[in-house]
């Protein structure tokens, strides 16, 4: 046992140190020293070759230039009105029994099998299908045996992956967290002046850091011109639990969330000692005038850190935006709107909270690739005089949907484990009476925005 250790000790000190001087130190003041770099290159080197042995072997190129996430069903924009008079454009109307045609049933009918094939909702809580085989286990169901290269490939990045970037992923991220907790506690204790608020941006800046070099994350920030300033209001696109940490590697937020227990509980005391997060009870985030009260003093104070808010309130997967809940949109001042975009080809970073739960997810992060993002900072948007809160929430949904290449949906994210509300039924049923009965008392209601 002592020669053991005789060996292991020099070993894991080499380790160790490296660990600290390569990585730990150069992530703590945003310093690269190319190492994250080279390994990108040979990385998308691989996966190119392998792409280009998957075309070879399959003989089916079409396959590739084509994504799945394209959908079965191919879809127009026309609303209820303009396809139904498109099916009555050769039907006389009869003045005497309404505006009511055999026809109009065929527009429900293929509504109804189209959702049944392939609705615009629930693909939107899967991982998005690649193109190409990654190399990772749980990529792709399309591409089996290839060949012995790729095979052989394939083994050598399961050891390198689990082997090699895991443990040293692990370590990374507990010492962040360690650091985290450490740092903010030690802040917290000095007193209410400009240098506390200095060291508490510094620490949380070093931690975030340290835990995104955990996930081997890349990231290229765009437009920082427009990064959110104190006392406004941060809302971005919801993805990932690693959004936070994606988003505060390049600045401070102050964090919205529910009070928790475990070590989730222990890092928000942890933090809300050396900066004022807004941690809220159980029975409090039902009460939706304290929460916007909250928010909007904590806005009043231009001396805050920007509050960061997920207005979709939960994890969509990259290819959409969902319905922005309108609380976010109550509080007033400025809405800063970042659009976050990661690339699958590497790791997916799409939390199915339904499937997974929390350590399966970051289990699947530490042994994935890498995590590649692009986040593009957009001009702060203010809510326009005569703008209620639910067109403002959709202004600014469609402004990152755009900037971000992502389909802009108006149904709530909340379907994910809920069914759809009786008034949006109702608000169908409107539309068409509208159109069969001509009665004018008939208007049209857009759906609502849930509260918080």
């Amino acid at each position: 046992m002592e020669g053991f250790w005789a060996v292991f000790s020099p070993v894991l000190r080499v380790w160790f140190t490296s660990l600290v001087v390569l990585i730990m130190l150069p992530a703590m003041f945003g310093i690269s020293l190319g190492i994250t770099e080279t390994y990108m290159k040979i990385l998308i080197k691989t996966l190119e070759w392998a792409t280009h042995r998957i075309q070879r072997a399959s003989r089916a190129e079409e396959i590739l230039k084509h994504s799945a996430s394209n959908g079965l069903i191919q879809r127009d924009n026309s609303s209820l009105e303009q396809e139904i008079e498109e099916l009555r454009r050769n039907r006389p109307k009869s003045a005497e029994r309404g505006d009511f045609t055999l026809s109009d049933v065929l527009y429900f009918t293929r509504k109804g099998i189209e959702s049944i094939v392939e609705d615009d909702v629930t693909q939107r809580f899967t991982s998005e299908e690649l193109v190409s085989w990654n190399l990772l286990t749980r990529s792709n169901n399309n591409f089996q045996y290839i060949s012995l290269r790729l095979t052989v490939l394939w083994g050598v990045g399961v050891v390198v992956r689990y082997c090699i970037l895991l443990p040293l992923r692990i370590t990374l991220t507990a010492i962040g967290l360690s650091w985290l907790v450490i740092g903010t506690t030690m802040v917290g204790f000095l007193p209410n002046f400009r240098v506390k608020g200095w060291l508490s941006d510094l620490v949380h800046l070093m931690c975030y850091r340290i835990c995104a070099r955990g996930l081997s994350a890349t990231i290229h920030y765009h437009n920082k011109q427009n990064r959110p300033k104190r006392g406004g209001i941060c809302v971005a696109n919801h993805t990932s639990p690693i959004d936070v940490v994606i988003l505060a590697n390049d600045g401070c937020y102050a964090m919205v969330g529910q009070v928790h227990g475990g070590l989730m509980g222990v890092l928000q005391r942890a933090m809300e000692r050396s900066c004022p997060h807004i941690w809220f009870e159980r029975a409090e985030m039902r009460d939706r005038h304290l929460v916007t009260q909250r928010l909007r003093d904590h806005v009043n104070d231009k001396t805050k850190l920007p509050i960061l808010i997920f207005p979709e309130g939960t994890c969509i997967n990259n290819t959409s935006v969902m319905m922005f809940k309108k609380g976010s949109f109550e509080i007033g001042g400025t809405i800063s709107g970042p659009a976050g975009i990661y690339d699958p080809q590497f790791g997916d970073a799409f939390w199915n909270s339904s499937k997974y739960s929390m350590v399966s997810y970051l289990l699947r992060m530490m042994t994935s690739w890498a995590i590649v993002c692009n986040v593009w900072y957009l001009p702060p948007m203010a809510q326009k005089e005569g703008e209620d809160a639910v067109q403002f929430a959709n202004r600014v949904k469609s402004t990152i949907a755009q900037q971000g290449g992502l389909v802009d949906l108006d149904w709530d994210g909340g379907l994910k484990r809920a069914k759809v509300k009786d008034s949006f039924k109702e608000q169908q049923q409107k539309k068409y009476s509208h159109m069969v009965v001509g009665d004018d008392s008939i208007e049209n209601v857009t759906v609502g925005n849930a509260d918080f």
